[in-house]
Formats: C-alpha cells, structure tokens, sequence
C-alpha cells in the first residue's frame, strides 16, 4: 500500500476536482437512496396498505426513528389522498421517484468527470516525471536497462496505474458513501434484519480478499515479461537489416515467441484469479440474498414487526449496497495489482542521480583560458579505462587523440561532457572543477558531434535547431552552408519543412552527419568534441564533411578522437594513447619521426 500513497502524492494539483468529485458523489448517494424509499409510498399503494393516521406518532428517541418516519409518512399520504385522491397521489409520487433517479444519474456523471479529469492528469503527470528523470539520469544508468522495458513502463505499466489503482479511487470515494447511508436506512427500516445482514457480508468480502491477495506476484511477473516483450520488438525494429542479412528471421522469431508465451502463460495466471471473483461473489451474494428473504420472510409472517411494502424497499435497498460491496473487495484486488506496476514505476523515480548540480554549482558564460585533466582515472565496473590522466589544453588548440578501440579516447569526450562523473582526480575549464559547474552552462560551452548522426523525426529544420528554439530560419540556413549542407539541400528544393524520417534515415549518412555539424555550428560553441565523427562515411562524404569540420573549428578550441589518421594531420597537438594512458605526444611531423606508436598506426592505414 506504500505505493498507493505515493500515487495519490500525484493527486495535490487537483483538490478542486477531488472536491467537487466528493460533493456530487454525496448527492448521487442521497438522490440514490431516496429513489429507493419512493418504492415504500408507491408499493403502500399497490398492496393498499396505506393506514389512515389522523395524528403522528412524536419523536421517541433514535431507538424509535423507524416507528416515528413511517407515522409521519403514513400521516402525509391519509392527508393527500383525502385531498387530492389515489391517483394523483400515486403521480406525484412517482414523479418524485423519477426525479430523485434522474438527479441521481447527473451527479453520478458529474462525480465520475471530475474524477476523470483527476486521473488522466495524474497519468499525464507521471509520464512527464518518467520522462525527466530519464533526461536527467547519468546514460551509465541505462548501460544495462532494456529501452523496451523502459518504454513498457512508461506507457503500459502507467495505463496499469491509471485502470487498475487509480480507477479505484472512484470506488474508494463514492461506494463507502454508499454503503453507509444504505445500511443507515436498513438499520432504521429493521434494525433485526440489518443485524443479521451484516454478519453475513463480510464473508464475501473475505473470500474475495483472499483472490485479490493472491494476485500481486503474477502481475509482476507478467510486467516483467512484457518488458522484455517491447525490448525484443524495439531491438528487432531497429535491426531489421542485420536480421534479414544474416538471414535470423527464425531466430528472432524464436526469441519473441518465447517471451509471448511467456506473456500468455502469466497473463492466464493472472486472469483466470482475476475472473474467479465475479462467480463467487455472485455465488454468494444469492446465498446472502435467500437467507435475507427467510429472515425477512419469518420476520413478516410470525412476529408482525415488518411490513411487505418496507421488506420489498429493504431488499432494494440492500441491491443498493452488493455492488459497491463488490466494488471495494475488486477495488482491493486492483490496488494489489497495481501495486506491481507502481513499483516498476517508482524504480526509475527513485533511481539515484550522482550527477544532479551541487548546491554551489556555479554559472560560467564562457570559456577563457584552458581545460586541464589532473589525474583522471575512471572505469566501467571493475575495468579501469583511464589511469592517472593528466593533459593541459590552451584556448584555441587542436587536440587530437587516437589509439585503438578500448585506449579511452572516447571515455575523455563523456567526462568532459559531464556524461560520466570522474572518480578520481578532476577535469577544470578555467580553473573550476566542471563538478562545481552547472551541467547546462558547462554543456553550453560544448559542442558535440559523435560518430553516430543522432537526428530525431521531425523536419530539417528542427533538428538543426535542436535545443535553440529561438533562432531565425536565416541563421539555420547559414549554419547548414557552413556544414556543406545546402548542397544536398537544393535537391529538396531548399525545404527545410523536409521530414528526414525516424533517425534521419531517409538521408545518407554523409548528408546526416551534415545536418549534427549544421546543428554545432549554430549552438556556436567555444569547446568542439568531434568523436570519430567521418569513420564511417564513404571517400566522398567525408571530404565534404571534413571541410565542414575544419571550418567550424576555426577560432575554437577542438578536441578531436581520431580513427582516420589523415583527418588530424594538422592538429597542434596529437595524443597517442594506449590502455587508458598517454604513450606519445607531438605534431604529426614529430611523431613520425619518432617512429613509435603513432607511426605503426599511420603505416598500418596505408596498408
């Protein structure tokens, strides 16, 4: 239940409609119960059991409230159909009857629309919390998380939330009214036959507790396989070409139909404790119901101390409260099952965040001196990857790092970038430990270009005014001529509302990673990060890429992660490294006359 409460935490923002969801559900209530007691008029009538009271009865005590209503209403009606007649009485009671139905039915909608209003808000504000913490978590934190199982929480395990949990709050907060002042009135009609009712009841509410309690481990199971469900079809999706090229389709098919069935198998469990409820509490709201009309029954025909209009009202009545007696045992059940989804949820809620800002984080609104790595070690679990690093870098240089996979070239981009904390030593930029710095004005002074083209859905134009939604269209046109963009561009007839599709793949790669420089070109940072950035483009697409990136390095500091050995030949400066360290430094001509590590890497690329 300790989710329950941290669900309904969500449901502050909305104490107005809670509010007013309470009042109408109140009056549904009210008008519900009176629709029933205009039976006991309308059925005196019927079986013409209206005694004729010249007098009431006086007010005797709570004990007596039952034998004081039923004066005073049997007093009114003598006194109408003296006036007025049978029948018109009849009308009026009728139309009474039917007014109190409709009003009940209006608030019963207007209850249930403020609480409709409540929990899509709650689900839209639980999505949106998903989705910041994602934003804000460090990337090591999804190093071993599926996407698709972050996906499935933020979308079923939420819709899980908002049927199954929140739905219940409906239940929670308009079926106890109900209860109560039904058995108010039960009790007040024949406080004997309440007696014997409410014995009974809670025998059904325990047995279909019992279901309920049994459901919560299914359901995680079932939200666990789910995940990995959308995980396989997410990877599937992506990697479509891989599959059908190395004809896999049998493999992947395998794989999936293995965690459907997996899905199958605990969504049976699950369905089959689930549908067991609604038999039984049937089953034994019949057997309450012949036991009441025996009671009942005896209670009219041997002691005379009920009437059949009032015993027919009190089985109506007592009809009243078997579905939200129902209501809440399900409501229960619900919550449990719920329950296994609010976990999953509130496990990236309550993920830790080593990066968030220090309280005496500073602003820096630009970048003046140097950037200085004093022994930086860092390692991914038990692998170290950088050792002892320490390297100076003047405003205005290019530096460039090369090595084979695994030397930690990349790893220094991403704790520069502040995508991973470093654990020992520190990284400045004019003196500040970049921790004391706030993420967004370190990142502002950065700009990044992977090997990756990351491009989102949308049109030429958004994404290379990613993040800047300020900027003129004529400033994004000149940022994608300095990226050797417009070329390309020309052949859409200059539409920058072009929609380059999911990951830019309606673009070639040489034309995606323009449109990543176009977007660094006009964030116009003073620190460049270019990681491999022309690896993987052909001869062609990497000379025009090559002249973007020489240009948006003029004037700015650059930092360059090599794997073409001919991109960086005129670096000011060239890291060598080898396992996390620096083996060889020096201007390209240096180092080649060396003849060590960097040379062995320039005669094996001519090769």
């Amino acid at each position: 239940m300790q989710n329950f409460w941290r669900i309904l935490n969500y449901a502050k923002p909305y104490k107005f409609q809670i509010v007013m969801a309470v009042v109408f559900n109140i009056l549904m209530v009210i008008f519900s119960v009176f629709s029933i007691l205009m039976l006991i008029p309308v059925l005196k009538f019927i079986l013409k059991n209206t005694q004729e009271v010249v007098e009431t009865i006086p007010y005797q005590g709570i004990s007596q409230i039952g034998v004081f209503l039923e004066s005073q209403l049997n007093f009114y009606l003598s006194q109408w159909i003296q006036t007025y007649g049978h029948s018109a009485v009849l009308k009026w009671v009728l139309i009474v009857g039917a007014i109190a139905f409709i009003l009940k039915n209006v608030t019963r909608y207007f209850g249930s629309a403020f609480l409709v209003y409540m929990k899509n808000g709650i689900e839209r504000d639980m999505r949106t919390a998903i989705h910041d913490k994602i934003l804000s978590l460090p990337i090591a934190a999804f190093s071993e998380t599926r996407k698709g199982d972050i996906l499935a929480r933020v979308t079923n395990d939420v819709l899980e939330v908002q049927w199954a949990i929140l739905g219940s709050i409906q239940k929670l907060a308009q079926d106890p009214l109900m209860i109560i002042l039904t058995i108010t009135f039960m009790v007040i009609m024949s406080p004997q036959l309440t007696l014997f009712v409410i014995v009974l009841i809670p025998i059904m509410g325990i047995i279909i507790s019992s279901i309920g309690n049994s459901l919560k481990k299914p359901s995680e199971v079932l939200k666990k396989e789910l995940g990995r469900l959308v995980s396989y079809l997410e990877e599937h999706i992506n990697g479509i070409g891989i599959i059908k090229s190395f004809v896999a389709e049998n493999s992947a098919k395998s794989r999936f139909q293995d965690a459907n069935q997996m899905v199958f198998t605990q969504g049976n469990r699950m369905m089959y404790r689930t549908e067991l409820a609604s038999p039984i509490s049937e089953a034994l709201g019949s057997i309450i119901i012949i036991a009441i009309m025996w009671y009942g029954g005896n209670l009219i025909l041997n002691k005379g101390s009920l009437e059949p209009e009032t015993f027919l009202a009190y089985i109506a009545l007592f009809y009243q409260i078997i579905a939200p007696a129902k209501n809440l045992s399900k409501a229960s059940y619900d919550i449990k099952r719920g329950d296994a989804s609010a976990s999953r949820i509130f496990e990236i809620l309550d993920l830790p965040n080593p990066l968030e800002d220090q309280e005496d984080a500073v602003e820096i609104g630009a970048f003046e001196k140097e950037i200085v790595f004093e022994n930086v070690s860092f390692g991914y679990g038990d692998k170290e990857v950088i050792k002892d690093f320490n390297l100076t870098i003047p405003k205005g240089k290019t530096i460039a790092f090369v090595g084979q996979s695994g030397s930690g070239k990349s790893t220094l981009a991403n704790l520069l970038n502040r995508f991973y904390e470093v654990e020992k030593g520190r990284i400045l930029i004019d003196g500040i430990d970049i921790r004391k710095i706030k993420k967004s004005s370190l990142r502002r002074l950065i700009g990044f270009i992977s090997q990756e083209a990351i491009l989102f859905n949308g049109s030429v134009e958004e994404n290379i005014r990613f993040g800047q939604p300020n900027i003129d269209l004529d400033d994004i046109k000149n940022a994608a001529q300095h990226a050797n963009a417009s070329e390309f561009l020309e052949q859409l007839d200059g539409d920058y509302s072009y929609n380059i599709g999911d990951q830019g793949r309606k673009l070639s790669g040489g034309q995606r990673q323009r449109l990543t420089i176009a977007r660094a070109i006009l964030k116009n940072p003073p620190i460049m990060l270019l990681d491999e950035a022309t690896s993987a483009l052909d001869s062609e697409s990497e000379k025009l890429v090559q002249d973007a990136i020489d240009r948006i390095m003029k004037g700015r500091t650059a930092l360059i992660i090599a794997h073409r050995l001919s991109t960086i030949q005129y670096a000011d400066e060239i890291i060598v490294m080898k396992r996390g360290e620096i083996m060889e430094r020096g201007n390209h001509d240096t180092l080649i006359q060396k003849q060590g590590e960097y040379y062995n890497l320039v005669k094996l690329q001519e090769i």
